[in-house]
């Protein structure tokens, strides 16, 4: 699709044209999982699937909403006085909620505006969909009304809306991966201090490959809950022999030395995966450093096992796609991403060998699970912007 196609639609839905248009990412995390909450570092990267929002600006102070992906709610409409969460909004409460969060942070957003919104990331895949239109909506309405916002302001007002206006408790690697994201490269991000460092991902001669496991991820709530509860109680036991705030203070040395402190054995796998994790976390932004591509492949594997083993959160899905793919040829290394319990893989593939790769692995996951993965190849892209008029959606 071109972008012109989103213009020709935006004009027969609102007749009358709009000569704007902005665009964020969606994103995958490369490696560093579950360690978010347990005081560790995460690795995620923009990539080139995400939300485009095509919008004008309007004279009085109605906003008119609309997706191309959700045509059956026709427009949404509201008033710039009228912005509380309405559950008939549907959708529309994510752009909604950042108008509204923006507007009392003391920015100028006094007149309406209709907006067209369509985005390719895959739906129900655990790639942010609803941050990806966070962001989008969040450089939309700078753009439209020349605000100056500070990026890091953006992204955190993005958070804010998942967590207060749509009420889902999550960190803020979503917003910050796609609000910062950079071609060519990874982030590997403090989530608590909110440091953060480019680390060069030079993928000329590789893809990245999506591996979606079409299982909805209908436990990943209930257990992500649990897994924190285990790692805060896992944390409590060795904060009576050593003087941290969390897990990701932890070296692997100092966990073995007091791990037995941890006396339920579920328990201490939890938080062995939670430091473990974090320190092949901070090992990957070296190795990239170096160029040393393969031996990142091995973290990610790595990452995959004690997911499996230590963290227990994969299932027979993630594990059937990520184990095909293991033993393909021209991969670098593959394990689950997200929250777990289905949802997706990802893999990092030598390009001459993508067709051969996604021909095998959907065999053999069909043969081990009865239906059908879908598959998608993705670059590694910047983070929310306003695009050019001639881009190719």
């Amino acid at each position: 699709m071109h972008v012109q196609q989103l213009f020709n639609s935006f004009k027969e839905i609102f007749n009358c044209g709009a000569d704007r248009v902005f665009f964020a990412p969606g994103r995958i995390n490369l490696i560093g999982e579950h360690t978010d909450y347990n005081g560790g570092h995460v690795f995620p990267c923009a990539i080139t699937f995400g939300t485009y929002a095509v919008a004008k600006r309007r004279e009085d102070r109605l906003v008119r909403l609309y997706s191309l992906n959700f045509k059956q709610t026709g427009v949404m409409e509201f008033d710039l006085d009228g912005l509380d969460y309405d559950p008939g909004h549907d959708w529309a409460n994510y752009p909604k909620g950042m108008i509204r969060y923006l507007k009392e942070a003391g920015h100028s957003i006094e007149s309406g505006m209709d907006v067209q919104f369509y985005g390719n990331i895959p739906n129900g895949a655990g790639l942010s969909s609803s941050a990806s239109i966070e962001l989008v909506t969040g450089v939309m309405l700078q753009g439209l009304f020349n605000l100056s916002i500070d990026r890091i302001d953006l992204v955190k007002t993005g958070q804010k809306v998942e967590n207060e206006f749509i009420g889902v408790n999550s960190g803020i690697m979503d917003q910050f991966a796609i609000g910062m994201g950079k071609r060519g490269a990874g982030i590997l991000l403090d989530t608590n201090s909110l440091r953060y460092e480019y680390a060069p991902l030079d993928l000329e001669h590789h893809s990245i490959i999506i591996m979606n496991s079409n299982k909805r991820r209908e436990l990943a709530g209930s257990k992500y809950n649990e897994r924190r509860t285990e790692c805060e109680s896992a944390l409590q036991s060795l904060q009576s022999v050593t003087d941290i705030g969390s897990l990701g203070e932890l070296t692997e040395e100092e966990f073995e030395l007091h791990k037995d402190v941890i006396t339920d054995p579920i328990k201490q796998k939890r938080a062995k995966h939670a430091v473990y994790e974090n320190r092949r976390t901070l090992q990957a932004l070296r190795y990239l450093q170096n160029d040393q591509l393969q031996k990142f492949g091995d973290l990610m594997n790595q990452s995959h096992i004690s997911l499996r083993d230590d963290y227990e959160v994969t299932g027979k899905e993630l594990d059937a796609l990520v184990e095909a793919a293991w033993n393909q040829p021209g991969v670098v290394g593959a394990r689950m991403t997200g929250a777990g319990f289905g949802g997706c893989a990802i893999a990092i593939v030598e390009r001459e060998q993508v067709e051969g790769f996604i021909e095998n692995v959907s065999r053999k996951y069909e043969e081990a699970v009865g239906y059908e993965a879908t598959f998608y190849v993705a670059d590694i892209g910047n983070g929310a912007t306003e695009l050019d008029k001639e881009v190719i959606v």
